[in-house]
This record gives structure tokens, sequence and C-alpha cells, in this order.
């Protein structure tokens, strides 16, 4: 099987773990999230940004690599729907915070997904830079490198056993801040493996997703410093 049908197969494996822990959410017993918007409209903007910054950072950083083609981020699909989301909520009006049912799923799915993207060798452009470390990996071109795809999906996979047990001893903390936690979390790991990637730099030694990351690291970081301390309207998690 080609690298490129493997990555396929772990995106699908990516959003059917996900939809597992939806499910797995839906059945611990006195869980409680922050009421959650379902509305078609919701949706459909979440899906509308997550998808156009995904292309329009995977793309950007492809090109300022120097490489041409089209190139899909997932740092640019969280970014692109917290964009879309933040902003469908000014314009409706919607106080509440919304998110937090979508942390164990989100971080779960990248810890999967980024198999697909170690798999996919060199033609995934996610490899890491050459490396005589023990465990570097010949992705093809006789070069071992960090495979910092294996990385990226460790680190999430602690953050999904981390919340897993949080959300098991009945932290309301975690369960209600969950998603400001799982993308600052990953801002913070993902700017730390660019320093490991050979991506075209911006300023100084940054590259596009270093400041991506220190944007959403940042975002992250005013959700949960302006937390209300009142409690929120809570559903079922059944419901």
């Amino acid at each position: 099987m080609s690298g490129a049908s493997l990555h396929i197969v772990f995106d699908v494996a990516a959003w059917l773990a996900a939809a597992v822990a939806v499910w797995w959410l839906a059945r611990v017993r006195h869980l409680e999230f922050p009421t959650q918007s379902f509305a078609l409209s919701y949706l459909a903007v979440l899906v509308f940004g997550a998808g156009l910054g995904a292309y329009l950072f995977g793309t950007l950083n492809l090109w300022l690599s120097g490489l041409p083609g089209i190139a899909r981020s997932v740092e640019g699909a969280i970014a692109g729907g917290i964009v879309a989301i933040e902003f469908y909520k000014w314009k409706h009006g919607i106080a509440l915070r919304t998110g937090a049912r979508f942390a164990l799923p989100l971080a779960i799915g990248i810890a999967v997904g980024r198999l697909g993207c170690y798999f996919a060798g060199l033609d995934d452009f996610t490899w890491g830079t050459p490396t005589t470390l023990p465990w570097g990996h010949d992705f093809g071109d006789g070069i071992a490198r960090h495979p910092v795809q294996l990385y990226e999906s460790a680190a999430m996979a602690i953050f999904a056993l981390l919340y897993v047990v949080a959300v098991l001893r009945g932290s309301s903390y975690v369960v209600t801040n969950g998603f400001y936690l799982a993308v600052g979390y990953y801002g913070l790991q993902r700017f730390i493996w660019e320093f490991l990637k050979p991506y075209g730099a911006v300023t100084g030694p940054l590259t596009l997703f270093h400041l991506l990351s220190l944007i959403t690291l940042s975002y992250a970081a005013v959700m949960l410093a302006t937390a209300p301390a009142a409690r929120l309207q809570h559903e079922r998690a059944v419901a």
C-alpha cells in the first residue's frame, strides 16, 4: 500500500477514533458539559472555517518553504475553526463558551491522524530535520530524520490520557475548559516540534507554524485566564 493510501486509511481511522471518544463521553455517568450549540449553521461555520484554515495555512507554509502545490494543516484547521466560531458567536450575540465536548475527540484524532503522516513518508512533508539519534527514521531518501509526527502523536495521546483521568475523577474545571486546555497544549507542543522541521522561516528562526502556535497558545491562555467563576448553564452529556 502506498504512503498516500496509508495516509487516507489513518485519516479515516482518526475520524472514527474521534467519534468513539464522543460516544464514550456521552456514556460517562454524571458527566455534564457547558451548553453546546449543534445548530446546522454553527456546524456549517465550523466546518467551513476549519477547511479554509487547513488549506490556507498548509499551502502557505508549502510556498514559504519553496515548494509548489497545495497542502493541508491540522493547526491551520484548528485556527480556522476557532476564528470562524468566535466570529459566529459575536455575530449572533452568543456569550456562552462552546467547544468543551471537542477536547478529547480533537486530541485523539490528532494522535491517530499523525500516524498517517508518518507512514505517508517524504511526500507528506511533515518529517523532521536530519538527526543522529538512534530513533531517527529514514523516510526513503537515505537520511535519518526526526520522526516529529510520532512526537506529536505521542504528545497528544498523553493529553488524551490525562484528560480521561481528569474526567473520571470528576474535574469540573477540565471538563468545562477542556477545549482551551487542548488547543493550548497543542500550540505549546507544536511550537517545540517546529524547531525540528525543515520549513521556511518567516522571521528569524520562526516558521509560519511557530507564529500560529503562539497565537493559538495565547488565545487559549486568555480564554482560561478569563474563564467566568460562576457556573454556566449545563446540559446532560447524553442530551
